[in-house]
């Protein structure tokens, strides 16, 4: 882990206005400042960026975070990427402990490849310039000088050894480690990429990782594609995903296809939320990337042969990941033309409303299962539960995964039970169930709920809360009970909220901490009633375990008390005479309300 000392140093230093203005322009807004969210369609502002309390939110789809999760939302990066990137900005150094270590081995390693592969682009790039039959052939796909711009379109020539012209040490090892170069069994080094259209895949941050060449002929194989190298994992990346991802946010829809053309020849018709995998089959790093992205997701396939195989495999790797508000469909493209073709004859208004009837990826599955087991025969309809089993045990989404399970019963003829017991499934909560306590939203008129808000607020009344009087069931008492803890063992909540995000960031309490953002936000910067509400809303903790107590005294009396126990009963009627009194007085001064 990152040390917490240093999330909250960087957390001090970052100022999250700047790291948003980055991508979003901002307005003032009051003591905050506004936009259009990043994360979804909309016209009117309702995204809120706190320079005081150092954290966003969006009071329509309820996106919020602090400057590491911006970056992380919206830059698609993980963690230790965000946490590096804005340490740069502000001159930071990430500690340097052993996992660090590590990994700032591995960037030490990949940052030569990432310039040679930079380097590599732009060559290809200025080499379209000058070659009449790639400019020629890319305006014959329908491509304009803008879209080939957008997406880094080059041109690697007919030759042997054309990089040597960019690279004069052209033995260099690094250049067949990042795939630009081969050496073949006599030791003849010679280019990867040969007389064909160059399409640069870029990561999240936008290095160039790896190329996809296209031939302009009929030479196979018609794409080549660079070889799994430290910077590219072909599994892990989708072609055209930096490009598509504020349309992709926009339509709340991203459509994949299989070609590099594909994605580029949509984006020329105006169809941008468009990415592809990279030579292989949609992979389970694909799919949960994609639905991090979109609540729907379209796979585009040929209809032949091995597009069918790749519809079937993307709805098995989807099954796992499913959610009930996410949708995945599969779209099969009419008689032999693929993406580019069909739009490119028909127009974006006829492919739009094509993909607007794509097959859900359940009538997919059921399609599919009918085309292999004959429903009409009893052999059939067992075979069907047979070859449902592993598909149904894979499904995420539980009222997904009963509805399907009823079809399935239907159609075999037997009940859901059976099917149930059959394809061990284990058991379902049932619609309406309550969610485990720990999961649920806080309850805001708890006494934990307001002691946690000062807290955050006002990080340093941590300190003096008093132990063993928090409801540690509730899950905002847990969250309470949590940071109190962490507080002893050394956590400087030196900018409150956003540094509890932080350090509860993949806990069991970061949902209960997040759920406060709103409040937060609304509230005005004026501390000068916390300390009084804090000793208020303790006092009402205090006095509600004393009255616990008194009232277990109480009902003992009954049966009488020993002497010790009238003494402790007399004590904590005194005691709670007086609680009471302090409580009064400090609750008149925030005009009768806790908090």
């Amino acid at each position: 882990m990152i040390p917490d000392s240093f999330i909250q140093e960087l957390l001090g230093r970052v100022d999250i206005c700047d790291v948003v203005e980055r991508y979003v322009p901002l307005k003032k807004a009051g003591a905050n400042f506004s936009a259009c969210c990043p994360f979804h369609s909309e016209k009117t502002p309702s995204f809120t960026v706190s320079p005081s309390k150092q954290f966003y939110h969006c009071f329509g789809c309820g996106a919020h975070g602090t400057a590491i999760g911006f970056l992380m939302q919206h830059a698609g990066v993980g963690f230790i990427d965000a946490v590096e990137d804005l340490a740069t900005s502000v001159g930071l150094k990430v500690p340097q402990e052993e996992w660090h270590a590590q990994a700032q081995e591995k960037r030490e390693r990949v940052a030569p490849l990432t310039e040679l592969m930079a380097s590599a682009m732009n060559y290809y790039r200025e080499q379209l310039k000058v070659s009449p039959s790639a400019v020629a052939y890319l305006k014959k796909r329908g491509l304009t000088g803008e879209i080939a711009a957008k997406f880094g379109l080059g041109y690697a020539p007919d030759g042997w050894q054309n990089l040597q012209q960019i690279f004069p040490d052209y033995n260099n090892p690094a250049l067949v480690e990042c795939g630009l170069v081969i050496v073949n069994e006599q030791g003849r080094r010679y280019d990867r990429f040969r007389d064909r259209v160059m399409f640069p895949i870029q990561d999240g941050r936008g290095n160039v990782i790896g190329f996809g060449g296209r031939v302009m002929g009929n030479d196979e194989p018609k794409y080549l594609n660079s070889p799994e190298t430290p910077l590219f994992i072909k599994g892990s990346e989708l072609y055209g995903l930096p490009q598509a991802r504020r349309a992709i946010r926009d339509e709340d829809m991203v459509l994949v296809v299989e070609g590099y053309m594909d994605v580029v020849g949509l984006a020329q018709w105006g169809v941008e939320n468009v990415v592809a995998t990279l030579g292989t089959a949609a992979t389970e790093s694909n799919v949960q990337k994609l639905l991090k992205q979109a609540s729907r997701v379209v796979f585009c396939f040929d209809r032949d042969a091995a597009g069918d195989r790749a519809a079937w495999r993307a709805m098995e790797v989807s099954l796992s990941f499913l959610a009930d508000n996410k949708v995945v469909e599969i779209l099969q493209m009419p008689g032999n033309q693929d993406p580019d073709e069909f739009i490119r004859e028909h127009g974006k208004d006829a492919f739009v409303n094509h993909t607007r009837n794509a097959t859900r990826l359940s009538e997919f599955l059921l399609r599919e299962l009918s085309k292999q087991a004959n429903t009409n025969t009893i052999e059939g309809r067992a075979l069907l539960v047979h070859l449902a089993k592993p598909l149904l045990q894979k499904v995420s989404a539980p009222i997904l995964r009963v509805q399907l399970t009823k079809e399935i019963a239907a159609r075999a003829q037997i009940s859901q039970a059976e099917v149930e017991a059959k394809c061990e499934l284990k058991p379902l909560a049932r619609w309406g169930a309550a969610p485990p306590r720990s999961a649920r939203r806080p309850t805001a008129r708890s006494v934990e709920y307001q002691l946690l808000k000062l807290l955050v607020r006002t990080p340093t009344l941590a300190a003096r809360l008093p132990h063993g009087l928090i409801d540690k069931d509730l899950p905002e008492g847990a969250a309470l009970q949590a940071i109190v803890d962490a507080v002893e063992h050394g956590l400087q909540l030196g900018n409150g909220l956003a540094m509890a995000m932080e350090y509860f960031r993949g806990s069991a309490h970061e949902s209960v901490l997040s759920s406060m953002a709103e409040a937060l936000l609304e509230a005005d910067d004026d501390h000068s009633q916390d300390e009084a509400a804090f000793v208020a809303t303790v006092s009402h903790l205090q006095g509600a375990a004393m009255n616990r107590e008194i009232s277990a005294l109480v009902e003992r009396a009954r049966h009488g008390l020993n002497a010790e126990e009238r003494t402790k009963l007399s004590e904590l009627l005194a005691k709670k005479a007086a609680i009471s009194a302090a409580a009064a007085t400090a609750t008149a001064g925030l005009g009768g309300s806790l908090v």
